[in-house]
């Protein structure tokens, strides 16, 4: 896959998981569910197992949570409130044993299974026996005090006491907040007779009552506690186990939850797992699934973390259940990058605690996969890894009628004729430049800084400017300056700013081949990419001219790339954009007769600070010498430059001994070809 395609997938994977964190951990508002977001998680981590040399700063995969809200003080955990990997299935289960196994040879490890109560995080602090601070879980790293609220929680010791055993200097208890059962069954009665909403299930409820600014509030809410670990104790409790750790707690008043095992094997976790799932509707709290850790401190210590997670545990999650409906009928929905992606729309039905009518097939492979058609009969399921899905069709059911599903040849958005390269499974809608789907990212793009590079043409004027109807496409950004009376109504958009904004698309005609070519959105076709072809071809006429056996010859086009290029300027719509786009005056140096450069054809990587320069900049003094700047390491790269605080591109150039250059290097260097 096009590292390109790649980054963008996990662009939007990364964008997609901090809304959820957010809405989860800080709102207590969860906007899907927690199958739901397991699975965005995974098809990340998944991404970022194949493609490590795309791996983004900022993924999520490291990080626990989102940010707490300023209502309440923000707190530090002293140690990181880790989350915890998901197993969900057997098979899973026993390679999470196997991995230990391989880790702590030649030991016997033995495992605490414990309900997976569905709650809040919290931790508590004791100094000397009293309850100093509540705090919610948060990001992981940092939370809310919530000490006031945690005092109102009617089953938790304020003051700890035990005729058995010393009381701690210091303690930290790690544990879970729930509303049993019956205490939000009695919650949602009281709310209803008094007229006031209902909460839609326990673990909101619990989130509600813990983070009311009021403690009154949350004392009025039938609250418990569970603990389920301790994360700090000074002097040391001198425990080997978790099991005996947590049964130390109840010595001091604190209740652990109804169910804990202790496992001599794996095997036995698995039978654990299904009795629990027998007696589940008879407990008295909610539960998604059981935690099993390594019972051992000291092999927990050996075993210790992923950047995420601990090692020693995971969560093995309940699978959903499923349920019949019918397909009504099959859209297809055009993406803003172009994908076509169907999605069945169905009678609504309620399955794993929600209720479903929309379910995307991904694409057209697994519709055939599935044979799936409109009126058929389905199950559905809501399980923990990808949420809602269609697992099976009932063929038994399907009407005579019922027709075979096939790829629509135009895009139902702008009619542009629909490409899906060999060997590929996603769709696309041909009409870039034209189709309303994917006007907001073309534009985007267009007017970004290494492409037309129009400042101020930001998303605010440009979403006021689509609701004018102003802006069909990128070439009605050289039209706007007809519109000057119009563009004066927009909000905070006076005379100065127009001006502004209409001076720099003016300044913007005059650009270079290469960036042109770039700011078309063309798939697969990168900043560098787009250098290559510029220089390949001369000339733009020469480019669109270009069948795909020429577009192959340039470097850093491969097959599928070709493909696209040509596609692009085989759609008609693109072709009458780029006319409009020409008339309007973009224009930029004839090419010059090409010299051969000192760095030609060589690849080279930026990664790290450089204190003398930006990335970019050292990126363009490099393609000025003829070298191709990647951004991923491999045994084709000819040097890499660190700077400050390089991370994994260096680790990999010095396993794979390429020759790697600091600042000061790089800087000699550049100076020998400066005349």
């Amino acid at each position: 896959m096009e590292h390109n395609s790649v980054i963008e997938q996990m662009r939007q994977l990364i964008q997609l998981i901090a809304k959820h964190n957010h809405a989860y951990y800080v709102m207590d508002q969860p906007s899907i569910s927690d199958s739901e977001y397991d699975h965005l998680f995974h098809q990340l981590k998944a991404l970022e197992q194949q493609y490590p040399e795309c791996i983004q700063a900022d993924t999520p995969t490291n990080k626990v949570g989102g940010q707490a809200l300023s209502k309440f003080e923000s707190v530090t955990h002293a140690v990181p409130m880790l989350s915890l990997g998901n197993v969900f299935n057997q098979e899973d289960l026993f390679a999470f044993a196997r991995r230990i196994d391989e880790r702590l040879p030649n030991q016997k490890v033995q495992y605490d299974v414990e309900l997976k109560l569905d709650g809040l995080a919290i931790s508590l602090w004791y100094e000397n026996g009293v309850l100093v601070r509540g705090v919610t879980r948060g990001d992981g790293e940092t939370g809310e005090d919530i000490t006031q609220n945690v005092k109102t929680i009617r089953n938790l010791p304020k003051v700890l006491s035990s005729q058995h055993q010393a009381i701690p200097d210091f303690l930290e208890v790690r544990g879970e907040v729930l509303m049993p059962k019956s205490g939000f069954e009695k919650l949602n009665a009281d709310q209803e007779a008094k007229g006031e909403k209902t909460f839609a299930n326990p673990r909101n409820a619990a989130a509600g009552s813990l983070r009311q600014l009021d403690p009154n509030v949350a004392a009025s809410r039938p609250l418990a506690f569970y603990a389920y670990g301790i994360a700090q104790c000074v002097p040391n409790h001198g425990l080997a186990t978790m099991h005996d750790s947590l049964h130390w707690l109840t010595k001091f008043g604190f209740e652990i939850a109804e169910r804990q095992f202790l496992c001599a094997s794996i095997e036995e976790v698995q039978q654990r797992y299904e009795q629990i799932q027998q007696e589940r509707p008879n407990l008295k709290v909610e539960i998604d699934g059981m935690v099993i850790k390594v019972d051992s401190l000291k092999q927990q210590q050996q075993l210790g973390f992923l950047s995420r997670e601990p090692r020693w545990a995971t969560a093995y999650k309940f699978p959903a259940q499923a349920a019949l409906t019918k397909v009504e009928n099959i859209d297809w929905q055009v993406g803003r990058t172009g994908t076509l992606t169907p999605v069945a729309r169905l009678a609504p039905v309620f399955v794993g605690g929600v209720t479903v009518s929309n379910v995307t097939l991904h694409n057209i492979g697994e519709i055939h996969r599935l044979d799936v058609r409109v009126g058929d009969t389905v199950s559905v399921y809501r399980t923990g890894d990808v949420i809602p899905k269609v697992e099976k069709v009932w063929a038994e059911f399907r009407p005579a009628d019922a027709e075979i599903v096939h790829l629509p040849s135009n895009c139902p958005v702008c009619d542009s004729p629909v490409v899906m390269p060999e060997g590929e499974a996603l769709a696309r809608c041909s009409g870039g430049l034209y189709c309303a789907a994917q006007r907001i990212e073309a534009i985007r793009h267009f007017v970004s800084r290494k492409a037309m590079d129009i400042e101020g043409l930001g998303d605010r004027w440009v979403e006021s400017l689509l609701h004018l109807d102003l802006l069909k496409d990128v070439a009605d950004i050289y039209h706007l300056h007809e519109h000057r009376d119009t563009l004066l109504t927009i909000e905070k958009m006076g005379e100065k700013s127009v001006q502004n904004l209409i001076d720099a698309i003016e300044a913007s005609k005059k650009t270079t081949l290469a960036r042109f070519i770039y700011g078309l959105g063309i798939r697969g076709v990168g900043e560098t990419t787009a250098r290559m072809l510029a220089n390949t071809f001369q000339t733009f006429e020469a480019l669109k001219a270009a069948d795909i056996e020429a577009l192959k010859k340039t470097p850093d086009v491969g097959d599928i790339t070709a493909e696209w290029i040509a596609d692009f300027f085989q759609a008609p719509h693109n072709i009458e954009v780029l006319d409009r786009l020409l008339a309007a005056g973009i224009h930029w140096d004839a090419p010059t007769a090409p010299t051969r450069q000192p760095l030609n054809g060589e690849s080279w990587v930026v990664t790290g600070t450089l204190e003398s320069m930006g990335r970019d900049e050292a990126t363009q003094k490099l393609q000025a010498l003829g070298a191709r700047v990647s951004g991923s390491v491999s045994s084709k790269t000819k040097c890499v430059v660190a700077g400050e605080k390089a991370g994994s591109k260096l680790d990999k150039a010095q396993k794979l001994e390429i020759r790697v250059m600091n600042e000061q290097e790089f800087l000699e260097f550049l100076a020998q070809y400066e005349s």
